[in-house]
């Protein structure tokens, strides 16, 4: 890991802040930037650096954990654990997810971006994002 923030949040954001914890640190887990061994910063350190409930990290690490990316123990903090793909996906999770993709590439046209720009900044977040 760099030496910068781990994790930074928008306080003013729509987005609750378990939901903007776990999503970066999802980023950094499959982009390679903390991988299998590493340990994470402890939950109540992590609440204080981003001025929030310890509950809102707890929130972020416990939706990892149940998607394979973390094991939580108590007093050892979270550490990263080798997770390969998926055997399958979950159809219901995927359908939400490209909803969701959907939103923000709409979101990107209104703000100017045409259709190939929009592809090409997909395809380069998904090629950062391959195991």
């Amino acid at each position: 890991m760099s030496d910068g923030p781990l994790v930074s949040i928008d306080l003013d954001s729509p987005t609750p802040a378990f939901r903007q914890i776990a999503n970066a640190l999802r980023q950094h887990l499959v982009e390679g930037r903390l991988t299998p061994g590493d340990v994470l910063p402890p939950i109540r350190q992590l609440a204080i650096d981003l001025g929030v409930h310890f509950n809102t990290v707890a929130l972020a690490y416990r939706a990892l954990a149940d998607e394979g990316w973390l094991d939580l123990r108590r007093r050892r903090g979270a550490l990263v654990l080798e997770r390969g793909v998926p055997k399958s996906p979950d159809r219901g999770r995927v359908d939400h997810l490209l909803r969701r993709v959907a939103e923000i590439a709409a979101e990107l046209r209104s703000a100017g971006m045409t259709e190939k720009q929009i592809a090409s900044a997909l395809h380069r977040i998904a090629e950062r994002a391959r195991p």
